[in-house]
């Protein structure tokens, strides 16, 4: 088999992603595009693949200061409040994430004064903005919103009880 042979079949990770709260209730969110369909465009939360030999607490505290350059410690994180399974395409080529969703509330997070640390090549040329949203702007945006219950009621995890909550599996 030669050594330039593209991958085949899914790329399966484990994932983690923070739902940044601020004093007033807004969630922070990254709007992105897939470059390989620039017609499709979509809100979702900070976050990405777990690394080597980190928790998915440490991937979520991690991703969220490269992706946004808010800083918390991992054991800062609440949760996990939120876990999935998300099969979905990027780039033509097709993942399977199982992902957990942590909150972090703004008053504990330090702003990097550099802000984000380092987009990957993939960030650099997919996200397009980055935005604090309220409940309202997300149940009724025009483009897609990952994961699809946050346009719903957001109590589940502004008030969370300590149950991890499986949102099953979502085809983005």
């Amino acid at each position: 088999m030669a050594g330039n042979t593209p991958p085949t079949g899914p790329v399966e990770r484990e994932g983690a992603r923070v739902l940044l709260l601020s004093d007033d209730g807004r969630l922070l969110v990254l709007r992105g595009h897939d470059p390989h369909l620039p017609s499709r465009s979509w809100w979702f939360t900070p976050g990405g693949g777990v690394e080597g030999t980190e928790t998915v607490r440490e991937a979520a505290a991690r991703e969220l200061a490269e992706e946004t350059g808010y800083v918390v410690e991992p054991e800062e994180l609440i949760g996990p409040v939120w876990e999935r399974t998300a099969y979905f395409d990027f780039k033509s080529r097709p993942y399977v994430q199982h992902e957990y969703f942590f909150v972090a509330r703004l008053p504990d997070a330090d702003v990097s004064p550099d802000g984000p640390s380092t987009w990957t090549a993939d960030e650099e040329e997919t996200i397009d903005e980055i935005a604090w949203v309220t409940q309202h702007d997300l149940r009724h945006a025009s483009i897609e919103v990952f994961p699809e219950q946050l346009r719903e009621s957001w109590d589940v995890f502004t008030g969370w009880d300590g149950t991890v909550i499986s949102l099953g599996e979502a085809h983005e």
